[in-house]
Parts: C-alpha cells; structure tokens; sequence
C-alpha cells in the first residue's frame, strides 16, 4: 500500500516542519516493521509545499503507523505547521518500482 501526501508549510514553520518530518519519516522505517519506505521532498516550482512518498506492507501496516508514539507526536506538530486545508492524501497500489543500487 502507497499513500502520496501533498501539504503547504506555513513560510515561518518551514524550519520546525522540516525537523518535524524527518523525525516522523526516520522513526517510521526504523520503528515500523510494515513502513519500507518514506520520502519527503519539496515542489521546486513552490516554496513551502511538500509531498511524501509512504510505502507499507499493508492496510494493518500503515494503521499501525497511525497509533505510533511518533505519528502522534507528528501530528501534534503538524497542527501548528502545515496550513489549514492544504493536506491532501492519495492511496494506492505499486505497479512497479524501480530503485537505483546506490542509496540517493
């Protein structure tokens, strides 16, 4: 199961978004046996708005990514970071994927 999330970032939370994020991503696939992967990365046409690339084993996967400490801990932040409303989720399923020996 793959979800894509598109936020904007409040300009002046840009910072404590950033450090927000990668926390909730780091702990994710540390911490997260079902979460193989987490990618955040930035609208270059668009300061401030985000996407993220999540990748977990299953529905059960990704529900247990929403009762983590760190999720919850993410959430709290996100509340005061990203702008009202702007949050939009897209799920689905891999067709393929296609990874680079190297790590990037």
């Amino acid at each position: 199961m793959n979800l894509l999330v598109s936020v904007s970032v409040k300009p002046d939370k840009r910072e404590k978004f950033i450090g927000a994020i990668v926390e909730n991503a780091v702990s994710s696939v540390r911490d997260e046996p079902g979460c193989h992967q987490f990618d955040v990365f930035e609208d270059e046409s668009t300061p401030n708005h985000f996407f993220y690339y999540e990748r977990y084993s299953d529905r059960a996967a990704f529900d247990a990514h929403k009762a983590s400490p760190h999720f919850a801990a993410w959430r709290e932040i996100a509340e005061d970071v990203i702008v009202p409303g702007s949050q939009h989720n897209t799920f689905g399923s891999s067709v393929t994927t296609v990874i680079a020996s190297e790590s990037v």
